[in-house]
């Protein structure tokens, strides 16, 4: 006779159904790409970063041709306690990706508008390894996390790859000469989007230690 009547439980897992999973779990580790949120004294690697980038990967990056003297003031400008400001280091501990995410705030009441706009950039090099769409996962988890109900990106008309990232994403696209706005409606923070950021956070902190014990060896 079999005792077991509940239609509910789920039979045991085969082995084959179990190797299969933990071969999903390892690809899914493989592809993982560490973000660090920034502080003040990454300024200097921030500013790096930024002059590292070409004609016209500034183009991509802030819809517009920007000099030197422009990039190096942006980067001096960046406030690390009010905005997040995130990105990802090679085994080198270049960085090699950056996102700035600038909270909106009243200049009236100095409170949270519920608006926040995003930028994003990679080095030419690394491209091609998902480290774009990261940095944009990891931006909306910390958006939603700050009560960001709307997410604007500036960006190039021709920034095809970022285009079909919050495209992708739901977003919507307003174009404007050469350069194109994606609007984004975010849905609310939820306990998972909190642990995850705490997660990852944590994740990411280890990963920058392991690179510095592996670089001074």
């Amino acid at each position: 006779m079999n005792l077991n009547t509940n239609p509910n439980t789920s039979p045991p897992a085969t082995p084959a159904a179990a190797a299969f999973s933990a071969a999903r779990a390892l690809q899914r580790l493989r592809h993982w790409v560490p973000v660090r949120t920034l502080g003040q004294r990454h300024r200097p690697q921030v500013r790096a970063h930024l002059l590292a980038l070409d004609a016209g990967d500034r183009q991509l990056r802030f819809g517009h041709t920007v000099s030197d003297e422009r990039v190096q003031a942006y980067a001096e400008q960046l406030d690390f306690d009010r905005d997040q400001i995130f990105g990802t280091f090679d085994r080198r501990l270049r960085l090699v990706a950056l996102g700035h995410l600038a909270l909106g705030i009243d200049t009236h009441t100095g409170d949270a508008t519920g608006h926040a706009e995003l930028g994003l950039s990679v080095l030419t090099p690394t491209r091609g390894r998902g480290l774009g769409t990261r940095l944009f996962e990891h931006a909306v988890v910390q958006a939603r996390n700050r009560c960001v109900h709307t997410l604007h990106i500036h960006l190039a008309r021709d920034n095809t790859a970022m285009l079909a990232i919050v495209q992708r994403a739901g977003a919507r696209i307003h174009l404007d000469g050469s350069e194109a706005l994606a609007v984004l409606s975010l849905s609310v923070e939820t306990l998972s989007s909190r642990i995850g950021e705490i997660l990852g956070e944590r994740a990411a902190a280890l990963d920058f230690r392991l690179k510095v014990q592996t670089l001074r060896v």
